[in-house]
């Protein structure tokens, strides 16, 4: 696959306190849960730059001086729209119309999310899919990408509920569409999943989340988090894309 070939695009916003990761506070303060997203921002840009052959961007709410800073080598887009399923409809379309061929857009919540299923949500749009889809556990999405615009996957889906990854694949199905699921994935949005995060990074390779790894340690949140969610499993906890 040539380079031009692919966008994969991460939809993010500025981490403000008050106004990021709100679920995470508490029992993290709004400065903690601003400053732990933009660590998962940190980590996110470095599991795409791990994609071979793929135009990197970042699909931004607000503030393009920041994402300027935070990654010159990515191209920077605005998110247009008045809801995100429509802002996730017009990036994957924008640059499907500049002509690329396969389109991938992903989260900026799962900072431990395999580089690997970014990889393989490309080649499985080369091999024949013409959707592919990234469920989280939670009945969302991490990923969406396609290879020509379908609208109706995103803007006649509710988003931030638990059936949408489910209601998308109907619909494509509708479409007549061809569906690839990847592995199902997490993101982090709350304390519980917070504290999943937390035990998955004890048994990964210490190179997995860096940024988010170092925050953990050196602000000690693994104090903040209730004793009742200290033994979360990694079936317990949900996130997803729409719910940015």
């Amino acid at each position: 696959m040539r380079h031009n070939s692919n966008a994969l695009i991460v939809v993010a916003k500025r981490p403000m306190p008050g106004k990021t990761k709100t679920r995470l506070s508490p029992p993290l303060t709004p400065e903690l849960s601003s400053a732990l997203y933009e660590c998962f921002l940190f980590d996110t840009l470095d599991q795409m730059r791990q994609v071979d052959e793929a135009r990197r961007v970042i699909a931004y709410l607000d503030e393009p001086d920041y994402f300027q800073r935070l990654a010159p080598d990515f191209e920077l887009v605005p998110q247009r729209g008045h809801d995100l399923g429509v802002r996730l409809d017009h990036a994957l379309t924008d640059y499907l119309s500049r002509g690329y061929e396969r389109v991938v857009i992903m989260d900026s919540d799962s900072p431990t999310l395999p580089s690997a299923y970014l990889s393989q949500a490309f080649t499985a749009l080369a091999n024949g899919a013409d959707v592919t889809i990234g469920p989280c556990d939670d009945g969302g999405y991490y990923l969406i990408g396609i290879k020509k615009p379908a609208p109706r996957l995103l803007r006649e889906v509710q988003m931030s509920t638990p059936t949408v990854a489910a209601d998308t694949i109907a619909l494509a199905e509708q479409e007549g569409l061809r569906v690839n699921l990847l592995p199902t994935w997490y993101d982090v949005d709350d304390a519980t999943s917070l504290r999943r995060l937390m035990s998955e990074l004890q048994s990964l390779n210490s190179n997995v989340a860096s940024h988010t790894r170092k925050f953990l340690k050196q602000n000690s949140i693994h104090r903040l988090i209730p004793s009742s969610l200290k033994n979360v499993t990694l079936s317990d906890s949900e996130g997803s894309l729409p719910q940015q």
